[in-house]
């Protein structure tokens, strides 16, 4: 279906407006993305740069009003996730589908109806783009729905740009070739949209030129991400204040918007407070000698501590991680002082277990380590009843999807958590 400049403008007025009446939250920071009519050499679909919302008019033509609000939101939340400053060493492709997915599961769950193109799956369902990123293939073959200017390589920009050009698109974007791909009658209509929008004017030669020019030039990606990260942070601040005053902010968004906005600390960082909360200097009384007098006096007292190491080997858990993981107990436990006792658990404990490492060993992961059966967390918890020992922390490395034990232990339990499942007891630190 062709819509002409004006019923484009209408109708992406129209989806706007009805996020900010129905979703005022996502409909706050749609409004900060100013809309560009895009050329379809280089936006298929939708794009942003964190700084506009751009589109291929042919896209927007085709998509019901409920699609187009939804690929609205799916740019804005791009932008209010910082998706544009949190990729790292990630391999851009394979980060840029993690995002996709991400985001949509998150408007899936505020009941907002994605284009065919969309990326779902109920198994990212609460999970982070950092998150999701392990879970997919190396080299996914799922296409985003959108083009993420914010954040480009340049030597993997034309691989990534080649793969969708030469693998078949679920979304059945590249059916759009005959409209929107090619030039003659499938150049874009001049202009569409609201803040910021090229309009062009068919009567002034000058001004549709500028405006093609603007349209078929491909925006960089920004240079200034800290300032854009802090402006977006505020924006995510201010829409979710207004949305909550309004009484128009779900349980899950309230949840996602004050994780994001609470301080954070890395994993490697908590762990590393409570060891050394575990391990901290005390002064002790007890009595002196003889030839110091029978005076009680205060003086500082530091021993080695006892800390009881647990992986959770059900198969969830790669090797990769598991070295890593213990690559950061090795790092701190000199510097804490530690005793370190090792265990592998499934849903049993590893019969070549326990493994003990003094404070100066060197900490590797065994060369055989059993698992890949279901989750059970209480052989380790029954062994160190077993054993009478108290440790002065436990550490257990897992996805937190097992059984607990039904009692609560005398002695500070840390969980290193990957995924989303939560802990009945203990400290439960979020692995990233």
């Amino acid at each position: 279906m062709a819509l002409d400049h004006a019923q484009l403008e209408t109708k992406l007025a129209a989806a706007r407006t009805r996020l900010i009446l129905e979703k005022p939250f996502l409909g706050a920071l749609v409004m900060h993305l100013p809309l560009k009519a895009a050329d379809a050499k280089w936006c298929e679909t939708t794009a942003t740069d964190a700084r506009n919302f751009y589109f291929n008019p042919h896209y927007i033509a085709r998509l019901t009003l409920e699609q187009t609000q939804f690929v609205l939101a799916h740019e804005a939340m791009h932008c209010a996730l910082s998706h544009f400053a949190r990729r790292g060493h990630r391999q851009k492709h394979r980060w840029d589908v993690a995002c996709d997915y991400a985001v949509n599961m998150i408007l899936d769950e505020e009941r907002m109806q994605g284009p065919e193109n969309a990326l779902m799956s109920a198994a990212y369902r609460g999970l982070t783009a950092e998150e999701i990123y392990p879970l997919l293939h190396q080299d996914p073959p799922e296409q985003t729905q959108d083009t993420h200017l914010f954040d480009q390589d340049e030597p993997d920009s034309g691989h990534d740009q080649d793969q969708r050009e030469s693998q078949s698109d679920p979304g059945g974007r590249k059916q759009r070739s005959d409209g929107a791909g090619q030039g003659g009658e499938g150049e874009p209509e001049r202009g569409a949209g609201g803040e910021g929008g090229g309009t062009g004017d068919a009567g002034n030669a000058d001004s549709a030129g500028r405006a093609d020019a603007e349209r078929a030039a491909q925006p960089s990606p920004p240079v200034d991400v800290d300032k854009l990260d802090e402006q977006w942070k505020s924006r995510l601040a201010a829409a979710a204040q207004a949305a909550r005053q309004a009484g128009k902010l779900s349980a899950s968004l309230l949840r996602l918007v004050d994780d994001l906005l609470a301080p954070q600390l890395s994993w490697r960082a908590l762990l590393a407070r409570y060891m050394m909360n575990a391990a901290r200097d005390d002064y002790s009384f007890e009595r002196t000698s003889r030839r110091e007098g029978d005076a009680l006096m205060p003086r500082l007292h530091s021993q080695s501590v006892n800390v009881v190491v647990a992986l959770d080997t059900s198969g969830s858990i790669t090797a990769d991680e598991l070295r890593e993981f213990l690559g950061e107990i090795d790092a701190l436990k000199a510097q804490v002082r530690a005793n370190v006792t090792l265990h592998a658990c499934d849903d049993k404990l590893d019969a070549r277990g326990p493994w003990y490492f003094a404070m100066w060993e060197s900490m590797a992961l065994p060369a055989e380590v059993s698992g890949g059966g279901g989750t059970d967390f209480r052989p380790i918890f029954a062994w160190i009843d077993q054993a009478r020992i108290n440790p002065d922390l436990l550490v257990y490395f897992t996805d937190a999807q097992g059984r607990f034990p039904e009692r609560d232990p005398a002695y500070p339990v840390v969980w290193l958590v990957k995924g989303k499942a939560e802990v009945p007891f203990g400290i439960r630190v979020q692995l990233n």
